[in-house]
């Protein structure tokens, strides 16, 4: 369907640039870049901000032309975390429910962008449409509600407590297009608010195929003399770190296995001292040495429950590895029973099977990874993406 774009967008991340870790950024920023290339006049309105647990500014504010694209950046405001403002987030967690006005001080606590509202506020009818991600943050929920009937929001949702907050819905319900990663987040969607407008879609995700992978060079040149399994992304609790290295050292304890656990990305590793002989921190790694990563494994294993898409599945599977996921994840399980391509489990015991499959049976789990391969060629490159989204913005933009 590849088109020449005629329209003038924006994306509106919460982050942008290099050393930026994030599923919805990655593919913000890919989008944005993507379009641009298809002729579409792109702007990308962001933050000063590169950590997201703190959000401070860490660079320039100001107009910069990068990637091919116009960039903007805006000072976040944060302010200290304060016992009623922990008082919120407890909540949100165990109950009971925020009123309308406590979602709103829950939401104006973590960060805001005053600049950029006023540049919305003052220039939003200079775009065809403005897409927002992710759902949860003060730029998404304030910067839709200025232009709704030309914003798109790519909420990048998860069944967590954030998502069941009004302020969402309200969000979700009031723009003109939503953007769906995958099928089960779409049907989460349905259950978040009953009022999805008529402009939503399922537009999928994309990664990159690289030229090529050098696995033997990745693992000499980080000095992995042993075969491993790999973690790669945030190392937080919410995204099943912690669960993974109790799994990881109960199945040591019950199995004689062969592997090392490495990771790579960003926050505390944690890395209990009984097994930092078998559990690799390789820190964040450039953007070129990632794929190698994939490759150099074994297998992956995503033990993250909150996920809309999941990208590292994706680079795994296209760098022919197994991948290992959460079945209490909704988008895992059904990429991995979809493509025939990965296994779940369930529990600490349930992961320690898998690893004792992956052990015992290589050849047959390079066969799911094959299959695996398969499925992100057929449905998860940027020229079959694109296309949806091209799709989708014909509603926005005004063809000659």
């Amino acid at each position: 369907m590849t088109t020449k774009g005629t329209g003038r967008l924006a994306f509106v991340p919460t982050r942008y640039g290099e050393g930026v870790v994030g599923g919805s950024e990655a593919v913000m920023a890919e989008a944005a870049r993507g379009l641009a290339g298809r002729g579409y006049d792109v702007e990308v309105l962001t933050t000063c901000a590169l950590d997201h647990y703190t959000w401070a500014n860490a660079l320039e504010p100001g107009r910069f032309e990068q990637d091919g694209l116009v960039l903007r950046r805006f000072r976040t405001a944060t302010s200290p975390l304060t016992p009623a403002q922990a008082e919120l987030e407890h909540r949100l967690h165990h109950g009971p429910r925020l009123d309308l006005d406590e979602e709103i001080a829950w939401v104006n606590g973590r960060f805001r962008v005053p600049e950029l509202y006023f540049h919305l506020a003052g220039h939003a009818e200079d775009y065809d449409a403005l897409i927002f991600s992710p759902y949860l943050f003060w730029s998404t929920i304030y910067g839709a509600g200025v232009a709704p009937e030309r914003s798109i929001v790519m909420p990048c949702l998860h069944d967590e407590p954030y998502a069941w907050l009004r302020v969402v819905a309200d969000t979700l319900s009031s723009v003109a297009g939503v953007w769906f990663l995958s099928e089960p987040e779409h049907q989460l969607g349905h259950r978040v608010t009953n009022r999805l407008p008529p402009g939503h879609s399922v537009v999928g995700a994309a990664v990159h195929a690289p030229a090529g992978y050098d696995p033997d060079g990745f693992r000499e040149r980080h000095g992995l003399n042993r075969p491993f399994i790999l973690y790669a992304g945030r190392r937080e609790e919410g995204k099943g770190w912690g669960q993974l290295l109790r799994a990881f050292s109960a199945a040591l304890l019950s199995r004689r296995l062969p592997f090392d656990l490495v990771t790579f990305g960003v926050g505390d590793p944690g890395i209990p001292e009984r097994l930092s002989s078998r559990v690799i921190d390789l820190g964040y790694l450039e953007d070129w040495e990632v794929p190698h990563a994939f490759a150099a494994a074994e297998a992956l294993v995503q033990p993250s429950i909150n996920e809309s898409f999941s990208r590292t599945v994706m680079e795994s599977w296209l760098a022919g590895t197994l991948v290992i996921a959460s079945a209490s994840s909704a988008v895992l399980a059904w990429h991995c029973e979809r493509s025939g391509g990965g296994l779940t489990f369930a529990d600490d015991y349930e992961l320690g099977e898998c690893l004792g499959f992956l052990a015992d049976a290589p050849k047959a789990a390079s066969a799911l990874a094959d299959r695996g391969r398969d499925y992100v060629l057929a449905n998860y490159t940027w020229e079959v993406v694109l296309d949806a989204m091209e799709r989708s913005l014909e509603h926005f933009v005004a063809r000659p």
